[in-house]
């Protein structure tokens, strides 16, 4: 299992059950079995199915998990994923807290498989970014690869990227790539740098200044998105940002650049609706 997961499969169920599921206790008896089935209620791309078999074997190694459809899968209304058998008890514990994950990150890889078909064709992927949900950043970046995105970076710690904010107290553009650089150099770091330019003065003020891996160009049209992507020459990779929506996304991919990142792709889903119903 992997071990992040497992700190936070214990810090949900802390959150959930506390110091017992009083409801379930107090009407079902300790030794009831049964079988429960994952019920699709919606059309997308399923994803979450490992996650949840983490969730049951982590709370009751006994209890049986037959799977009939895996991550990534398109899938429809009445659809079933899966049927776990063992202790009813266990069961309704370990319910709704693997509904939650298995719709949330179903969510995700729906909107995200939406997104990355619009490019089908075309060599531009499509990214996540850092707007996610505290606490399920992994599982949601996770969700995005199931549905065909990229991850971009995970967070702060994997890839320099130097947005407006450090651009303007770091005192330039190149005051922040030699910073940058220098930093990576003393700390041994082989850190990727990324950087935000805003226009294209900016934009030749990084090919200027050399150094970096790739070049985000920030709520650029698409005409100065085309002159950008000429300009850089294939010398760094380009990543596309900031008011794109699903409509002018290809439009965008046309221009020749390498990646689109989008937020919405984890900040502003519908979780995909399914539920977990006791076979009788």
């Amino acid at each position: 299992m992997n071990n992040q997961y497992q700190e936070l499969i214990k810090y949900w169920f802390a959150e959930d059950i506390g110091d017992g599921d009083h409801t379930s206790l107090s009407c079902i008896p300790e030794t009831a079995r049964g079988k429960s089935q994952l019920i699709v209620k919606d059309n997308g791309i399923l994803a979450g199915v490992d996650i949840a078999r983490q969730i049951f074997a982590s709370f009751d190694p006994d209890l049986k998990m037959t799977v009939y459809l895996h991550d990534g899968a398109v899938v429809k209304p009445g659809d079933v994923a899966f049927v776990v058998e063992g202790k009813v008890l266990s069961l309704l514990q370990t319910e709704r807290l693997m509904l939650n994950i298995m719709q949330r990150m179903s969510g995700v890889a729906t909107v995200t498989h939406k997104y990355a078909q619009q490019l089908e064709g075309l060599k531009t992927k499509v990214l996540d970014t850092r707007k996610t949900t505290p606490g399920l950043r992994l599982l949601e970046k996770e969700a995005v690869k199931i549905g065909g995105g990229t991850n971009h970076r995970i967070g702060l710690y994997d890839m320099i990227l130097l947005k407006d904010n450090h651009v303007d107290f770091a005192g330039g553009i190149a005051n922040a790539i030699n910073g940058a650089k220098q930093y990576c150099k003393d700390k041994n770091k082989p850190l990727k740098i990324e950087i935000e330019v805003r226009n294209l003065d900016e934009l030749q003020q990084v090919l200027d200044c050399g150094g970096v891996n790739r070049i985000m160009l920030d709520n650029f049209t698409r005409e100065n998105t085309r002159k950008a992507v000429e300009l850089i020459g294939g010398r760094y990779e380009t990543e596309s940002s900031g008011g794109i929506t699903f409509d002018t996304l290809r439009s965008y991919a046309e221009c020749g650049v390498d990646y689109i990142s989008v937020g919405a792709l984890t900040h502003s889903v519908k979780s995909l609706d399914m539920s977990f119903k006791a076979i009788k």
